[in-house]
C-alpha cells in the first residue's frame, strides 16, 4: 500500500471539497497504516459508499467520490495526525487539541450539518461547534468498523439522512457531474 505524505493526503482531500458543504463528516484522525477515505482504501470509504449505494443502486466505485462531493458531502479529521497508536491519555489530549482545529474548519467551511463518524468524538465535535458558534445539526453515527455488523449499523443510521439529501437537494453541481459522466440523471436520483 502506498503511503501518502500529509501534504499529499490533504491535497487529495481538498480536490473533493464541494463549494457548499451540506454534511461535513468528521473522522478522528488519519490512519497510521495509510488507509484513507479519498484514496478509496479504508473501511469508512466502503461503508459510506454502501450507504450511498443503498440510497441509489447506480452508485459504484467509479462514480462514488464525485457524487459524494457533488452532493455536498466532505470528510475531514478532528486531529491531523494518526492517533490509534497513542495511549488513552495522549489520544484524549489529541482530541481536545483537535477541537480548536475543527472549530476553525467549521468557521471556514460553514457546513449545514456535521456527522462525527465515531461516537467517542461527538463531544469534541460539539465543543468545536460551540467554539465556532456554529449552530447546525450534529448527526451521531456509530463507528463503521471492520466488522459487518458495525458497518450494517452505520448504514442503517446514516441511510435516512442520505435519502433525504437525495430527495431534497438536486444541486446544480450534481447535475453537472451527471452530465459530464455517462450516468443517467433520473437513475441517479431514483426517478427511473
Amino acid at each position: 500500500m502506498m503511503l501518502l505524505t500529509r501534504r499529499e493526503r490533504e491535497a487529495l482531500r481538498e480536490s473533493f471539497r464541494p463549494k457548499r458543504i451540506r454534511i461535513l463528516f468528521v473522522g478522528e484522525a488519519p490512519s497510521v497504516c495509510g488507509r484513507f477515505f479519498y484514496f478509496t482504501n479504508s473501511g469508512l470509504y466502503s461503508a459510506m459508499r454502501d450507504v450511498f449505494k443503498a440510497a441509489n443502486p447506480c452508485i459504484n466505485d467509479d462514480n462514488f467520490l464525485g457524487l459524494f462531493a457533488a452532493s455536498g458531502c466532505y470528510l475531514t479529521d478532528l486531529y491531523p495526525k494518526p492517533v490509534e497508536h497513542l495511549d488513552t491519555k495522549s489520544r484524549r489530549r489529541a482530541r481536545v487539541t483537535g477541537e480548536q482545529l475543527l472549530s476553525e474548519k467549521l468557521i471556514r467551511l460553514r457546513p449545514d450539518k456535521t456527522a462525527p463518524v465515531l461516537r467517542a468524538i461527538v463531544s469534541h465535535v460539539a465543543n468545536a461547534a460551540s467554539r465556532a458558534r456554529w449552530r447546525g445539526e450534529i448527526i451521531e453515527l456509530p463507528y463503521a468498523g471492520r466488522w459487518r455488523h458495525h458497518r450494517a449499523e452505520f448504514v442503517k443510521a446514516l441511510e435516512p439522512t442520505i435519502n433525504e439529501l437525495f430527495r431534497s437537494h438536486r444541486p446544480e453541481s450534481l447535475r453537472r457531474y451527471v452530465e459530464s459522466s455517462d450516468q443517467n440523471e433520473s437513475s441517479l436520483y431514483g426517478d427511473a
